[in-house]
């Protein structure tokens, strides 16, 4: 199974970003959508799930909740969209994984057996971090397989940096 992963969109579906999600099984997104037109085209590739960001305070995104828990082939991955609101022991609670967003940096962690995984932003570009998304991959036996996925919207070329555990 591959869950497409994005956060920070910030009202802005990048067509890199589309093409790179393309195939997923499930697309997450962890806050600060910017308008639901983004989720509407995400779900036009597959089912879409998403949290609401510290951005997303009207329309239909301020309907989204803070918080979400999901359960894929026997995983359950906690979505929030700022890792420091995190108010539980993801490992004591028997997660495999939080996905979070919320610092437009792109960033892999495993504790104690728990992933923590921030694609980084795929909206418009802050500072000079990288545009990027992110990949999950669920492979046969159960073992989860992060990956950033690193936009160049100048050439349009994806680029791909894997972490392993």
């Amino acid at each position: 199974m591959k869950l497409g992963l994005l956060s920070d969109t910030h009202g802005l579906l990048r067509p890199e970003a589309l093409a790179a999600l393309e195939g997923c099984d499930h697309i997450l997104h962890m806050g600060d959508v910017g308008g639901g037109e983004i989720l509407k085209a995400l779900a036009r590739i597959a089912p879409v799930h998403a949290v609401r960001g510290n951005i997303d305070r009207t329309g239909p995104c301020s309907r989204l909740p803070e918080t979400d828990v999901l359960l894929f082939e026997g995983h359950y991955l906690y979505l929030l969209h700022d890792r420091a609101s995190l108010h539980l022991d993801p490992a004591a609670a028997k997660f495999s994984a939080v996905l979070y967003g919320h610092t437009h940096r792109s960033h892999i962690e495993w504790h104690r057996e728990v992933l923590y995984f921030n694609p980084g932003s795929c909206g418009p570009r802050r500072f000079e971090l990288p545009v990027s998304v992110g990949m999950l991959t669920i492979e046969p036996g159960g073992k989860l397989q992060p990956e950033i996925v690193h936009l160049d919207s100048a050439t349009e070329k994806i680029g791909r940096s894997a972490a392993r555990s």
